[in-house]
């Protein structure tokens, strides 16, 4: 624990620039009515429906979000991250969340691997931001500053590739550090006698979900099918639009007025059955229930555990931080559409909205079990609190220039740590390699059990 504290100490003494700080991400809902003309991912998915009936979830949001030429992540046209984007995340709003991050994970490294060259990961890059802002802390701190040697970057769009390269290129040419990309974490090549940090932020919520029910037969998958033709026979059930209730959904038709609705599948399929047994927690729900389960996730993660600790015949040495929306449990109605900085129906505009649910950070866990130690989930207010958010803020206060700066700087601060919004919404997971920690029961800092007690006398833990 006192390591992190002495990284604290030294940032601070690091005079580190501050950045422009923007607005989060807001959470009004947004309200409007679908547009006449269906959007080119809409008919695509319409047009699949029709020749092959029904499609999951987890199909849609493939879709809407990485079709080749149509989908949100891969159109150029779509700004997707910045105030003229459809949300802001942590990094953009102050360079204290990518100190503070950068921090953790050089606290991991020093007992374990001090010296040994560093390689960083970060899956789903965004703009490059969360990246050059751990690079920039690294490089301020003497334990690091020679050592970090390579970053791989795991983006399937080529324009947000574009604007990752731009913005580290500076890394590449004056401190001689490698940057390489990779569609997945699979490319990335094995690393032998180097240190992994690798982080996740607003990457799992993005992954495609299955919604499946617990049924007295057993798990069925909620698809969506087009609004239905009179004429036509009815062949599955219509399901009520994302319920939690341990009801069985009546067989009305929901109103909505988008051309897909949900519908629940006549009798169990092999993927939802294999969904519904993939974690022991789902095995007593009664029925009725409804889960969002992703198996890109816990494939991912399982993969961030063999990176980060190998398998039993290999070990290896490296530790992770996944930051995202969720929490400890599965849930059965986070699926949501982001556009213009406020929430909508995930079926409106498909492929020019945002599209995100909760991440289960109890499935990542299970996923990792034999390969890592996860540590958490904190509340993002939780972890950069204790992490040193309130002597960091007061170190960029002092260095400020105008009380207007002070002022952004302590509002930027506010909101990422804000128990009405970022602060609880957004949850921290650590990763380590098994057999890590900082004392016997392998503990890390700031992953401690829900009975610790702060020092109310230490100014890292000024409550925001």
């Amino acid at each position: 624990m006192s390591g992190v504290r002495q990284l604290s100490k030294q940032l601070l003494r690091a005079g580190l620039r501050g950045r422009v700080l923007n607005s989060p991400r807001k959470y009004a809902t947004a309200t409007a009515a679908p547009p006449n003309s269906m959007t080119p991912v809409e008919k695509i998915i319409l047009d699949t429906i029709k020749a092959n009936g029904p499609v999951s979830f987890a199909q849609y949001m493939q879709m809407c979000l990485s079709h080749p030429t149509e989908g949100y992540y891969m159109k150029s046209s779509n700004a997707v991250f910045g105030a003229r984007g459809d949300f802001i995340t942590s990094p953009e709003i102050s360079q204290v969340f990518g100190e503070l991050v950068g921090i953790w994970l050089l606290s991991q490294y020093l007992p374990v691997a001090k010296g040994q060259d560093i390689r960083l990961i970060e899956l789903g890059p965004g703009r490059g931001t969360l990246m050059d802002d751990i690079l920039r802390t690294l490089s301020q701190l003497p334990a690091s500053r020679q050592v970090s040697k390579e970053v791989h970057l795991v983006e399937t769009s080529a324009s947000l590739r574009a604007i990752q390269e731009q913005r580290l290129r500076p890394w590449s040419e004056k401190h001689n550090i490698q940057v390489y990309w990779h569609t997945s974490l699979n490319d990335i090549p094995e690393k032998e006698g180097s240190y992994t940090m690798l982080v996740a932020h607003e990457f799992f919520d993005a992954l495609p979900i299955h919604l499946i029910e617990k049924t007295q037969h057993g798990w069925q998958e909620v698809l969506l099918s087009s609004s239905p033709d009179p004429a036509a026979p009815t062949i599955l059930r219509p399901s009520d639009p994302l319920s939690t209730s341990t009801q069985t959904p009546t067989p009305t038709q929901p109103s909505s007025p988008f051309r897909l609705r949900p519908v629940l599948a006549s009798t169990p399929s092999p993927i939802s059955t294999l969904l519904g047994s993939s974690s022991p927690r789902f095995k007593n729900l009664p029925v009725g229930s409804r889960i969002e389960v992703s198996p890109a996730s816990f494939q991912i993660a399982r993969k961030v555990g063999e990176v980060i600790g190998g398998q039993a015949s290999e070990k290896k040495k490296g530790s992770a931080l996944i930051i995202d929306y969720g929490d400890d449990k599965a849930v059965g109605n986070s699926f949501r559409g982001f556009k213009d900085h406020k929430i909508v129906d995930p079926f409106h505009l498909p492929g020019h909205c945002d599209l995100t649910a909760n991440v289960d950070f109890a499935y990542l866990r299970e996923a990792m079990a034999n390969t890592a130690t996860a540590h958490g989930p904190l509340t993002q207010h939780e972890f950069l609190t204790r992490m040193g958010l309130r002597m960091r803020v007061d170190a960029l206060k002092r260095a400020a220039r105008s009380d207007e700066r002070k002022s952004a700087i302590e509002s930027s601060a506010h909101r990422l740590a804000d128990l009405t919004g970022m602060g609880k919404q957004y949850k921290v997971l650590g990763v380590t390699s098994n057999g890590g920690g900082e004392d016997d029961a392998g503990r890390v800092w700031p992953f401690l059990d829900e009975g610790h007690k702060s020092d109310p006398a230490d100014p890292n833990n000024h409550e925001y």
